[in-house]
């Protein structure tokens, strides 16, 4: 296998992504399967939010639910190069057994407690999940030789910071949240291993994503539902809240070109200012985002067209761990790589209603 910084990969690779049952990893899985690379899934299928729909992400995959025993190898009945583990992160044993099996060349860490206020709520949750099990796959990736560590890091961590688009030359030292706390966390932790053990790892920090298949946990799913049923939305902050919505595609062509821009140690690192998001070590930060904020009662007003009906709207004060504006400064990872989001917000509410009905079996 050959790769090399900022060159496309060209021949099949062994890839480990975790979080396949969950919605950003389920996308990524079936893209790089479709690409052809073989690729191993892991995921402990929580119950944090229904797990029926992280067993149908897991069936559209070809993975045989009934065939799931904790730590056992599923392969998929759609892609003969697909395996499927149901494992935690914090299963350390569990966790290093799956990258001596399969010899992986690069890996791709989704999987992580999500939720801001469930962190508030639940916190331990995320310390086990989050910190214990990213200590984990660091480790199985400096001791079985990974070429590249690529993991979700999240726009959270911007906390406090008011300065607008969000940069990663901005300071992220107050987050807000415990998930925001340990995503931070996870960005020190993956630095540590670059300098010293030489592992390349690349952050993404994730703005709002969303699409078919998404979280119910998630506002386009909360929203859309809540229409159909005739429910009252809770719209927070009076709606004042702006959002740097990214559709899932653009996600998942972010992931897999970064996944093939290796970073390398910037030997100028201090005489050109010590950059935030880069490092002497073989690491780098991005955001990931779609650019271009939309204020939560279009995106609202978006999803009403596309159905026909009409939002009842309870508007609400702040939540605690909630940010009133997100916005990605993505000028990076275009440089760096010439991503590019290409679906607009009404495109993509448009995609993700119609597979919402379809999945539901809405008319």
């Amino acid at each position: 296998m050959q790769i090399a910084s900022g060159k496309q990969v060209t021949i099949s690779m062994n890839i480990l992504i975790t979080g396949t049952a969950g919605f950003i990893g389920f996308h990524i899985a079936n893209r790089l399967l479709k690409d052809g690379h073989t690729v191993t899934g892991i995921d402990s299928v929580n119950d944090y939010y229904d797990v029926t729909l992280k067993h149908n992400r897991l069936t559209h995959a070809g993975i045989n639910i009934a065939g799931i025993e904790y730590g056992k190898a599923v392969k998929s009945t759609l892609y003969n190069n697909y395996t499927f583990y149901q494992l935690n992160l914090e299963d350390k044993s569990g966790l290093d057994n799956v990258f001596e099996r399969h010899a992986f060349d690069i890996v791709i860490n989704l999987a992580a407690q999500a939720g801001v206020r469930y962190s508030i709520e639940k916190p331990d949750a995320y310390i086990s999940s989050n910190i214990f099990g990213f200590i984990n796959i660091l480790e199985c990736c400096r001791h079985h030789k990974i070429k590249h560590l690529v993991y979700a890091s999240s726009s959270s961590v911007y906390g406090l910071n008011e300065s607008i688009p969000f940069s990663t030359s901005h300071n992220t030292d107050h987050p807000v949240s415990i998930y925001a706390a340990t995503k931070k966390s996870n960005e020190l932790m993956a630095h540590v291993y670059s300098q010293l053990f030489a592992l390349p790892t690349t952050g993404l920090r994730f703005f709002t994503v969303y699409g078919p298949w998404g979280r119910p946990d998630m506002a386009p799913y909360i929203f859309t539902k809540a229409i159909l049923e005739a429910k009252p939305i809770k719209v927070f902050n009076n709606g004042d809240m702006q959002r740097d919505f990214t559709y899932i595609d653009d996600i998942v062509q972010g992931v897999v070109t970064v996944m093939n821009h290796i970073p390398q140690p910037d030997n100028d690192w201090v005489k050109k200012g010590s950059s935030l998001s880069s490092s002497s070590a073989p690491y780098k930060i991005y955001n990931i985002g779609n650019n271009a904020p939309v204020q939560l009662l279009n995106f609202i007003s978006a999803i009403e067209d596309v159905l026909g009906i009409k939002a009842i709207k309870e508007l609400l004060p702040i939540q605690p761990g909630d940010v009133p504006l997100t916005f990605a400064d993505v000028n990076d990872l275009v440089h760096d790589t010439g991503y590019k989001p290409s679906t607009s917000f009404g495109q993509g509410v448009k995609h993700f209603v119609h597979w919402y009905k379809s999945y539901h079996n809405i008319q």
